[in-house]
């Protein structure tokens, strides 16, 4: 017996309704259990604060537990793993922080692909770079630090091989043209540590650890890093502003679910995190920990991450980081 053709594209079209019914049916009814949101750093840090802040509220307005899986290690890939490997059913959400963009091309090899495997929600919030050097040194500056430069060798400190502290600096470089020998620490406090006994001259450190060093007068801030001024820090000039035009790095955090989790609960958990996110308490408590509450639409989110991969990836390479 022959099937038509009229036939055949009718059956089509009632197979894809009926999935989209069912996808439909699934979002509605969603979540008719606990979540959870794996933070891939340890308890008591920015991403894991942030974590339960928003996880607190979205419990409340989604009427179910949300519980936060600390899954520490390997620069954020133990707990991401963890994430892109749940099923892709919307009670399994990835909080990531800046290292996510940057370990594709930092790490020889992944337990998964990040752009296959996971699917952005939303950003969460960002945070700016606020570019330190010792009140010891003699500039005042941007450019005084760069004429520096050009004379003397200049150190800088981070927290590690490929962190957003490394490759604010390296940004800097190559957007300047000078030279800067890279002096990494174990942690932000080793790094400040170093940076006020003189042993390294600059340092991109985070404003909630910053400022209060800047304020006592045990630092000084010559530029941020983002396109606008901190308001932790409205005294002080963007770094593009201070005479390096196109220099801009922004840290994020952001949700991210198993790709294939149906897109009507994408939505919709978009939709409760954005709201989340304005509410003035919400923001308020998140300011409280230098970060500033940066939601986006889920397609936004998704080309960030896409930029940001080959944004950092290009420069890991022209400044010869060498994978893990």
């Amino acid at each position: 017996m022959m099937i038509t053709r009229r036939a055949a594209g009718a059956a089509l079209l009632s197979v894809v309704a009926s999935g989209v019914a069912a996808s439909t049916a699934q979002a509605q009814a969603y979540p008719s259990k606990p979540l959870r949101i794996v933070v891939p750093t340890g308890a008591g840090g920015i991403t894991d604060i942030v974590a339960r802040i928003v996880g607190a509220r979205l419990s409340e307005r989604l009427g179910q537990p949300v519980m936060i899986d600390n899954r520490a290690g390997a620069s954020g890939i133990i707990g991401t793993e963890v994430a892109a490997r749940a099923a892709p059913d919307g009670y399994t959400l990835l909080m990531v922080y800046p290292s996510h963009p940057v370990n594709p091309t930092l790490k020889k090899q992944l337990p998964y692909d990040t752009l296959r495997d996971l699917t952005g929600v939303t950003t969460l919030t960002t945070v700016s770079l606020v570019l330190l050097v010792p009140p010891a040194l003699p500039v005042r500056n941007i450019k005084e630090l760069i004429e520096l430069a050009k004379k003397d060798r200049v150190t800088f400190a981070s927290v590690g091989a490929g962190s957003l502290a490394h490759l604010g600096a390296e940004l800097f470089r190559a957007r300047t043209g000078i030279e800067m020998t890279h002096v990494p620490y174990r942690s932000a406090p080793a790094a400040q540590q170093a940076l006020m006994s003189g042993e390294v001259m600059v340092f991109f450190d985070t404003p909630i650890t910053a400022v209060p060093l800047v304020k006592d007068g045990r630092l000084r801030a010559l530029g941020v890093s983002t396109r606008t001024r901190s308001p932790l820090l409205p005294d002080v000039p963007t770094i593009e502003e201070a005479g390096v035009p196109g220099y801009e790095v922004l840290g994020w955090n952001g949700i991210l679910v198993p790709s294939g989790t149906p897109d009507p609960i994408v939505q919709k958990l978009n939709a409760e995190l954005r709201a989340i996110l304005a509410e003035p308490e919400i923001r308020a408590k998140l300011e409280q920990q230098g970060a500033e509450p940066a939601p986006m639409e889920q397609a936004a989110f998704a080309k960030l991450i896409r930029d940001d991969v080959s944004k950092w990836g290009d420069l890991i390479r022209a400044a010869g980081i060498q994978p893990e």
